[in-house]
Order: C-alpha cells, then structure tokens, then sequence
C-alpha cells in the first residue's frame, strides 16, 4: 500500500469551491482509499491505496470532486517519501513554522526568475527552488509578503502552497497510516 498526502488548491477560499471535508473524506472512501483523514479547512488529505502513480490518484480526487461538486481543483498527490524529502531539503531554518511555506509546483519551473522576484524583496524574505518545491521565507507573514502577492509572475507553474507546520502535521498523519 502506498501512503499519499493529497493537497487541492483554491478549495474553501471565500465563498468559492466550498468542499465539506467530511463529504471529501466519504468521497474519497467511495474511490477506493483507505485511512482517509483530512487536515484543517484548504484541502489536505491523507490516505493509503494500492494505485502507485501519483497522476492516477490526482485525477481520481479531482474527478470525485468534480462529480459530487461541479469544479475541478488542482490536485497535488505526493507520497510520504516526496514529502519527506521536501522537508529534509528545506533551506530555511527548521523551526519556522508558519514564516515559511513549501510551494509544492506540478513541474520543477523551467522559466523561473528568481532572482527578479528577490531583487523585488524585503531583505527580510527569501525563497529558494529545490526541484520542484519553491521555498518561501515570510517572517512578516505570508499574506503581506511582497514576494507571495508577486510569484505567479516569476513562477510559472501550477502551484499550491502550504506552510512548514502544516507539512510537518501532514508526515506526522501519514507515518501514522504506513
């Protein structure tokens, strides 16, 4: 069995793409998975399953989505071991917390300019791309960071970010399901 941690974008933002996450979970039980959770509000899931390609999985969440509420989301399927590596890469210091995000991106960004997007900064901020996860230190927060409102201009990629606690809550629930 394969442990996935599944993370949808632009799901319960506002009044837009409103997904129960009790309903996800049965959702996703319906498709096949075992040791469904969810995490919080924005779309985290974690369960087992026998599909081993993370594109299968990502179409099957965003299809069930799809059916049971009209919209399609982007859906990001990771294995423990991807997330674990992506904590184990982290340039920042590892206490961060919520000052740093982990912009997973559906593809390491050819054409991206991050050296623009720094140069734009507050010396306080950084990011760093490690394959295909961008980085992000926010210490102000990531709602006022100049480099988070700025980054689909620099950064060309589908893209979903989460922040260092969340990552680390999300393996914590996945190592529980392995």
């Amino acid at each position: 069995m394969t442990v996935w941690i599944v993370l949808l974008r632009g799901i319960n933002v506002g009044d837009k793409h409103i997904v129960p996450m009790k309903r996800l979970r049965e959702l996703l039980e319906e498709s096949g998975f075992s040791s469904v959770q969810t995490y919080i509000q924005s779309g985290n899931c974690v369960f087992g399953s026998d599909e081993t390609d993370a594109g299968k999985v990502a179409q099957a969440v965003a299809g069930s989505i799809e059916g049971e509420f009209g919209f399609r989301p982007s859906v990001f399927a990771l294995t423990l071991e991807h997330l674990e590596a992506a904590l184990e890469a982290n340039p920042f210091p590892a206490d961060a917390g919520k000052a740093l995000h982990l912009i997973f991106l559906d593809s390491t960004p050819a054409d991206a300019d991050l050296d623009e997007l720094r140069a734009i900064a507050p010396d306080n901020e950084a990011a760093e791309i490690r394959g295909n996860i961008l980085y992000v230190y926010t210490p102000d927060g990531f709602g006022r960071s100049v480099i988070a409102q700025k980054l689909d201009r620099f950064i060309k990629a589908d893209k979903t970010a989460r922040n260092l606690n969340t990552v680390h809550k999300l393996a914590e629930m996945a190592r529980a399901v392995n």
